[in-house]
């Protein structure tokens, strides 16, 4: 259903209830997906009262009867605190219950029946707290458990870069932690970029940690830009990392996001843009046939053309990881290698693009759901043995 629709809808539902924690959260929840800022405050402040309210929320299979039952954990926040498993599970035959783990408070007692875990805490500085009290619910647990904690606690910028750096075929910038007073030394020449990024040379990537969706992250050319940068940006530490072209034909920037389960790729999305910074919602693929018909020939074509191109070092990445599920932003350089931006576990993977403009994107999403599905029912038949 449509959101202009099921706002409306939701909305009075609470009305006739004012405790009904699920339509509170539901609330919540599309707020957050209309991405308009004023409205960020208002569904945050519904979530955490319906999370005072209830803990659990469930996803009822819609084939029944269910083939499983997953107990994801999950975390408070935007659309990319977590893995979405409620995304890619909706029309199957999983029954999916959510818990949140929330700052304070213990996991309950009593939880719901399930047949495995699923750890869907995306790693952040404000996660960190919850993924380690999942760590421990994780070791007792007498359920198989899908993407270990441990490894999410890994998937730091930071951490990663140095994790990949000896994957063949592909390349990933050196990111690195930096305080605000050595990047201010930095803007006014009193320290070179080099000593801070390990023989880099302008231009850098800068953002402040902990922020997420491209908010302030910004291509510095040299100390003047630096300095302009840290006047309008707030933040006490920043990751850096050295700047990539990774322009193509035509002078655009092509990013991929392309997904790991069970060690197997599938194709997400294409973003084509004229700017180096490309996330989906802003590469504006809706006004441009031209660049939804390339990335419906990316998606067509995807197992035997850029799968098998970077076969090694996608291969090689899975090794590293150690996760059964996860998600990677990627473009291609000049020469052909695999450019990794990042790892991450809670990137959005859905369906919900308009099907008129974007009718090659269904199958495709099936093809990913159904993977996931597959994935959940093999560590049941495996633990079973």
């Amino acid at each position: 259903m449509e959101i202009a629709r099921l706002g409306p809808l939701l909305e009075a539902r609470l009305a006739r209830n004012p405790s009904d924690a699920e339509a509170m959260m539901d609330i919540a929840t599309l707020s957050i997906l209309t991405l308009i800022p004023e409205n960020r405050e208002a569904a945050f402040a519904m979530q955490a009262r319906a999370l005072e309210l209830q803990q659990v929320y469930c996803l009822e299979a819609r084939r029944q009867p269910a083939a499983l039952r997953v107990l994801a954990i999950v975390s408070p926040g935007d659309m990319t605190a977590i893995t979405h498993l409620d995304c890619m599970l909706e029309d199957s035959d999983v029954e999916l219950h959510m818990l949140y783990a929330r700052h304070g408070h213990p996991l309950p007692a009593e939880l719901p029946e399930h047949d495995l875990v699923f750890v869907a805490i995306g790693e952040s500085a404000d996660n960190r707290p919850l993924l380690e009290q999942a760590a421990l619910f994780a070791q007792k647990s007498t359920k198989p458990v899908i993407n270990s904690p441990d490894r999410i606690l890994e998937l730091s910028r930071e951490t990663v870069s140095q994790k990949l750096r000896m994957v063949a075929g592909m390349v990933m910038p050196e990111t690195v932690k930096v305080s605000r007073e050595r990047l201010e030394q930095a803007s006014r020449s009193e320290m070179s970029i080099a000593a801070l990024l390990h023989d880099a040379a302008f231009p850098v990537i800068v953002r402040p940690v902990g922020s997420q969706g491209g908010k302030d992250l910004a291509k510095v050319d040299g100390p003047a830009t630096l300095a302009a940068y840290l006047e309008a940006t707030a933040g006490g530490e920043f990751f850096i990392a050295s700047f990539i072209d990774y322009s193509g034909s035509g002078g655009m920037f092509r990013k991929f996001r392309v997904v790991m389960i069970d060690g197997l790729p599938f194709a997400c999305h294409m973003a084509i843009s004229e700017h180096w910074m490309i996330h989906y919602v802003n590469a504006d693929m809706d006004a441009s046939a031209w660049k939804r018909e390339e990335e419906a020939r990316f998606m067509a074509g995807f197992d035997e053309s850029f799968a098998l191109k970077h076969e090694r070092a996608l291969k090689g990445i899975d090794a590293v990881m150690g996760l059964e599920y996860y998600a990677i932003d990627c473009a291609e350089t000049a020469d052909g290698a695999l450019l990794i931006f990042e790892v991450d576990t809670a990137m959005l993977v859905h369906a919900m693009d308009p099907v008129d403009l974007y009718p090659y994107k269904q199958p495709q999403m099936r093809k990913v759901f159904e993977a996931v599905r597959l994935m959940l029912k093999a560590r049941i038949t495996l633990a079973a043995k």
